[in-house]
């Protein structure tokens, strides 16, 4: 395994830790005398302007369209290091979790389709049992400590990255509000920009981070979501330098992102978007078919999705099991994608923001139980499979 990639678990599971700690501390907030307050900092405006132009968000957006959007660049620094060197580089090591991943978005969206089919409000939210959050999966799987097979890790992440690429084109694809032709022609000039500074063999990030910032200002609004800047300006960033080739700007730039998102951006996200009241929670709320769509996606859809895909790909001899792991590793491993957590939150609220009906509560309900019984399984499945693996 490569430096790169143990830091990357290392980070990545200690984040996890994190992020459950954010998210524990904005249920308690929000359930508190602190309520109100909570309300008022998510919901903060905050304004720049220069001259005519002007951004006026909330804390909220701000951290979802702001923060995220750095997360989505690390995203697609790690995307292009990992195709060019890494886990994805050759299609031996990509057949199964590419297979994995497709089965778990498919699935999932198909049974959150069928729970909430014939509302059309509703059906905008298909997508957001499909995610899976990486830090919080990793951080679960840690917890089994040196018994789990370091390839079972691997397949855990490259399941995750490929995750991600089906997150971005969804958000790409489908969450996108009222088109401006004019700043999508900004982004289109910035980009270009970006690829002249690539072509040219401009190794400093400055200048990139620098054409990166007016691109993401333009793809912000211009209607598609800005976060989709962060993946594209990634690109571009050089993964060797010209003049001394054996340094990477790219990995040095990854190295010094891995904190920063693991240990502030996310745990940011999950305190501002994670703080559901219970107050007046009944049956009603719990049996809503949105909740229910998304938890039985994350619950039955990601193990369904990920281990029948799996098993027709490994008996059509498309892919082979990675050394030293079997299905029931590979089940535990599904579970383990049904905590959506981050991701699915992100969604949710692109899914929903823009409806006359506010239904971020239901989202969110559906997202936390649907992502505890998946850990929770999971990793009792996953500690009973190992330790069978190791008496053996």
């Amino acid at each position: 395994m490569t430096k790169m990639m143990k830091e990357f678990l290392r980070l990545e599971s200690a984040g996890g830790i994190l992020l459950a700690l954010a998210t524990v501390l904005a249920l308690v907030v929000a359930n508190s005398p602190l309520a109100a307050h909570y309300a008022q900092l998510i919901e903060l405006p905050i304004h720049i302007r220069v001259g005519g132009f002007e951004i006026a968000k909330p804390m909220l957006l701000w951290i979802n369209d702001g923060l995220m959007a750095i997360f989505f660049f690390l995203v697609g620094l790690e995307l292009k290091r990992e195709v060019l060197e890494g886990e994805l580089s050759s299609p031996s090591k990509i057949a199964l979790p590419a297979v994995a991943a497709v089965g778990g978005m498919l699935a999932p969206a198909a049974i959150y389709v069928m729970v909430n089919r014939g509302d059309a409000v509703a059906l905008n939210g298909w997508a957001i049992p499909a995610a899976t959050d990486i830090a919080f999966a990793l951080a679960i799987l840690t917890l089994l400590g040196p018994r789990v097979p370091v390839a079972l890790k691997v397949f855990l992440v490259s399941v995750a990255i490929f995750d991600d690429i089906g997150a971005i084109a969804i958000i790409a694809l489908f969450y996108t509000a009222n088109i401006s032709l004019s700043a999508l022609l900004g982004a289109a000039i910035g980009i270009a920009g970006l690829a002249v500074l690539n072509r040219r063999g401009v190794a400093r990030v400055a200048p990139y981070l620098l054409v990166g910032l007016v691109v993401w200002v333009c793809v912000l609004k211009s209607g598609v979501h800005a976060t989709l800047a962060g993946v594209v300006i990634a690109l571009f960033i050089p993964m060797r330098d010209e003049s001394a080739p054996e340094s990477s700007p790219l990995k040095a730039l990854e190295h010094d992102l891995h904190g920063v998102v693991a240990f502030a951006i996310l745990p940011i996200f999950a305190f501002a978007n994670a703080g559901v009241s219970l107050g007046g929670v009944g049956f009603e709320q719990l049996l809503h078919p949105i909740p229910v769509g998304i938890a039985l996606g994350l619950f039955l859809g990601k193990q369904v999705g990920i281990v029948g895909l799996c098993w027709v790909a490994v008996r059509l001899g498309i892919a082979k099991l990675p050394a030293g792991v079997g299905f029931r590793q590979i089940h535990g491993i599904s579970l383990l994608c049904g905590v959506g957590f981050t991701m699915s939150l992100f969604i949710g609220s692109l899914a929903f923001e823009e409806t006359q009906v506010n239904l971020l509560f239901d989202e969110r309900l559906g997202i936390l139980a649907g992502s505890l019984a998946s850990g929770a399984v999971g990793y009792l499945l996953l500690r009973a499979a190992l330790g069978a693996v190791k008496r053996t």
